[in-house]
């Protein structure tokens, strides 16, 4: 909803539609405000969550922007609502042609429920401890699970982007950890790798005949 005074000055009536449109994107989470700089007061506002008015105070300093500046963009800023809700805010200088600045149009956006929602996802996405160690002791697929998932960021590799020489590789070092030494592991890789048992056998005999050379 937007308020205005009824003594705008017609420069910036000019900016109104912008800020109008800024206003409609945002809603209900930024309020945009109009200040006259020459009365010093609120000329217009868009979905007033601070509870101002147009022609009440802006509260800007006399003096701003001060002389021999030409500052277009002020922020973003961190502001606190009225409710004590967090508000990311910028400011723009609106000038004349003569480059005489003649208003501020300033948004105000309501971060407070992205806050939350932070909050709200690092509750369930953190780790609130260690995993107890008698639950996971003989589950060897969440051991293959690990130790492929560590082996690709220790190699800073994508395991849709594999070459077979990476594949070998990969499962010589899961065979040196005695991952295979379950009868099902070469099908759990296979499928977690998108490969054939077949394959998975022939990547091992490799990395085993390698590792011989290499004694």
């Amino acid at each position: 909803m937007t308020t205005r005074s009824s003594l705008v000055a017609p420069m910036l009536r000019l900016h109104e539609p912008a800020a109008a449109a800024i206003s409609a994107l945002l809603y209900p989470h930024a309020e945009v405000v109009l200040h006259d700089l020459a009365s010093g007061c609120i000329s217009a506002i868009w979905n007033a969550f601070s509870g101002r008015r147009p022609g009440m105070d802006s509260l800007v300093e006399a003096e701003f922007p001060p002389s021999g500046t030409d500052e277009k963009v002020l922020g973003p800023y961190e502001k606190t609502g009225t409710d004590g809700r967090r508000l990311k805010s910028v400011t723009a200088v609106l000038r004349d042609d003569a480059g005489t600045a003649v208003g501020l149009l300033c948004i105000n956006m309501d971060v407070s429920r992205i806050d939350d929602a932070v909050k709200l996802l690092a509750a369930f996405a953190g780790t609130p401890g260690p995993r107890p160690a008698s639950l996971f002791e003989g589950d060897w697929r969440e051991a293959i699970n690990n130790a492929l998932h560590a082996w690709l960021k220790g190699q800073g590799l994508a395991l849709s982007a594999l070459k077979r020489k990476e594949r070998v590789a990969m499962v010589g070092e899961l065979d040196r950890a005695g991952l295979f030494r379950t009868r099902n592991a070469v099908e759990h890789l296979a499928g977690l790798i998108g490969s054939s048992r077949a394959s998975i056998y022939n990547y091992l005999a490799e990395a085993r005949g390698e590792a011989k050379k290499e004694r």
